[in-house]
């Protein structure tokens, strides 16, 4: 059985409605009308409430139909898949069970999956786009124009246009930490005595201890999401969080959490430690040189928030290798992996060479 779900559509001319990061209101694209989120929330209240309470229902079996003829067991292959029902068009959208908010790609309308936000699932917090498609758009290519060696194939095989923005989830993590690190630190100075040059070094033993709070700090808790690609556009701005509301998501991919808390905290226990130590090495100051002997932590922990975050992301092939590149949606910082076109650059080196030598013969005679 498909999922209910639910098209926010616009109340004038009923064309698909999508979030305008620039105005933060949700607008049509076809009559140009725009509405406030508390509007939208409000008008289709009702209807994502029915929607939950229809996947409730045919989560039981649904009622009056007798279903028992047809197999439900797709195979290995696709295990973790779903389908959801396009209400607009009625077209049988086929996703990764994961994915809870898309765009149908018969009718275009936007497509918001209420039932996989509902109870537990549900997000306490959204950062909303600031950036649009454009502005990653611009991004990309500048960051493509900056790589000499990149081969042109790439640039010229691959979509740019492409690139979607999706809201990742993330743990965010509250809680303390405390304890004692020791470093080996030295002195060292050096002077003539007659005909000798003389260096003298002191050792030390140097302790500090001390305590931290810390507030959301954020693991990403999508699998399909490199860690290092999130690590690396943070930080986000949280003074922007918003509670969550299904209204900030249409135009817009988003997912849902599949790495629960306890799979992600040894994560962030690093990340807290990690601060902890950072904050107590930049108290040993004056020496020569610092080295890390021991630590001794310990992680108070606290409560966990789940949120939803911007992420710009466009994932491509080359030459049968995945290229994933990942900008912040609401700074504008990006991070991406790319090729290196080796004949191209075996070439300018030898060119430089030949060329470095042609100089020095001619200097030479």
């Amino acid at each position: 059985m498909a999922a209910q779900v639910t098209n926010y559509q616009c109340p004038a001319c009923t064309g698909p409605l999508n979030f305008d990061p620039e105005t933060g209101k949700v607008s049509c694209e076809f009559c140009g009308s725009s509405y406030e989120l508390a509007y939208i929330e409000e008008l289709y209240a009702p209807k994502e409430e029915a929607a939950v309470e229809a996947s409730a229902k045919e989560a039981n079996g649904g009622e009056g139909w007798d279903a028992s003829g047809i197999s439900d067991d797709w195979g290995e292959d696709t295990k973790g898949m779903k389908s959801y029902s396009c209400p607009s068009c009625m077209a049988e959208l086929i996703c990764d069970a994961t994915t809870a908010a898309t765009s149908c790609p018969y009718c275009g309308n936007p497509t918001v999956v209420p039932g996989q936000f509902s109870g537990a699932l549900k997000p306490e917090y959204v950062i909303p786009f600031k950036l649009k498609k454009e502005d990653a758009v611009a991004a990309l290519k500048k960051h493509y124009g900056k790589r000499f060696f990149l081969p042109k194939t790439f640039k010229d095989g691959n979509h740019i246009e492409k690139i979607q923005g999706v809201y990742v989830p993330f743990w965010l993590y509250d809680g303390e930490a405390d304890g004692t690190a020791v470093y080996d630190a030295t002195r060292s100075r050096t002077y003539k005595r007659g005909d000798y040059e003389i260096t003298e070094t002191d050792h030390y033993v140097v302790r500090r201890s001390g305590d931290i709070a810390f507030e959301k700090i954020p693991v990403d808790a999508s699998s399909k999401m490199p860690d290092e690609h999130m690590d690396s556009i943070e930080p986000f701005d949280y003074s922007e969080l918003r509670p969550f509301s299904t209204a900030y998501l249409p135009g817009f991919l988003a997912d849902k959490y599949d790495v629960t808390i306890d799979e992600s905290k040894q994560r962030a226990d690093k990340r807290c430690e990690g601060t902890l130590e950072s904050e107590l090495r930049k108290t040993v100051q004056g020496y020569h040189s610092v080295v890390s002997r021991h630590r001794d932590f310990n992680i108070l922990r606290g409560k966990v928030h789940y949120a939803l975050l911007p992420v710009w992301l466009l994932n491509t092939k080359w030459q049968g290798k995945d290229f994933l590149f990942a900008m912040n949606g609401q700074t504008g910082k990006m991070v991406g992996d790319l090729p290196v076109d080796k004949k191209k650059y075996w070439f300018t080196f030898f060119a430089i060479g030949i060329l470095l030598s042609i100089i020095g013969l001619a200097i030479v005679y």
